[in-house]
């Protein structure tokens, strides 16, 4: 990994967003966090992997950094960045963006590994998208933060969530006030767990098969942070969003022990 360079400090905008986001799940849910980072880990390098279950995800997973002292950097889809307003203030903060099914989906990994390489922590969702496994699993994954961590030789952390998809809708902003509305009555509860580092199985990304292997790693360690925060619903959630479209092409299968 390269050190040459300075160690990434967050900017102002940045610190003030992840204050404003837990007060904003604060209003909306009651947030329980559990787990924690290695104190020596938390300003990084570092690959946070979280499960994708909601548009209201990224609010929670940064609200739940701030409780454990991350700032991290968002791999964040390219239309975030193109918002008038919202754009600028995470170009800004140094968010990462992610030009998805275009030949420059490729320079979002050069740049996460420059910021990881900076001493960055670096949030990322394994599964590139908001999950469609009928129960809410954690779905077959890309391959990007497997290598990304291979490629720096930095810890992959799993950060498991569960009931962000109580509070907003898939179809959002289609539906939104009315799941606001309803969040602001009952404030449902969302558990995060930050997991146990995963144990990749490779020290370079130059072996064939060696991102796809470390990738379903990645997935297992998610599905089994994810298990105990949802105890009472194994197999199927409680909460079923008529929005919300089932594909079981990417249902993961667990490798075997």
């Amino acid at each position: 990994m390269n050190t040459t360079y300075a160690t990434w400090q967050p900017p102002l905008i940045w610190r003030g967003a992840l204050l404003l986001a837990r007060a904003l799940v604060g209003l909306l849910a009651r947030l329980e966090v559990t787990g924690d980072v290695p104190a020596h880990l938390r300003r990084g390098p570092l690959v946070l992997a979280a499960n994708h279950i909601s548009p209201f995800d990224p609010l929670v997973m940064v609200a739940a950094c701030q409780t454990r002292r991350i700032a991290p950097r968002i791999m964040a889809t390219a239309g975030l960045f193109r918002a008038p307003l919202l754009g600028a203030a995470m170009r800004h903060a140094g968010h990462i963006r992610v030009d998805r099914g275009t030949s420059a989906v490729h320079q979002a990994l050069d740049d996460a590994a420059t910021a990881v390489a900076r001493g960055s922590v670096i949030l990322i969702y394994p599964e590139g998208r908001i999950g469609l496994d009928p129960g809410m699993w954690p779905e077959r994954g890309k391959t990007g933060a497997a290598r990304l961590a291979l490629v720096c030789g930095a810890p992959v952390v799993p950060v498991a969530q569960w009931g962000a998809h109580e509070v907003l809708p898939y179809q959002a902003p289609r539906g939104m006030l009315r799941g606001v509305a309803r969040s602001l009555w009952r404030r449902p509860l969302i558990r995060v767990h930050f997991g146990a580092p995963v144990d990749l199985g490779e020290s370079t990304a130059a072996s064939p098969g060696a991102a796809r292997r470390a990738t379903d790693r990645i997935i297992d360690a998610l599905t089994d942070t994810l298990a105990p925060l949802r105890p009472d619903e194994p197999d199927l959630p409680r909460h079923v969003d008529p929005g919300r479209p089932s594909d079981l092409s990417r249902v993961h299968r667990r490798r075997s022990s």
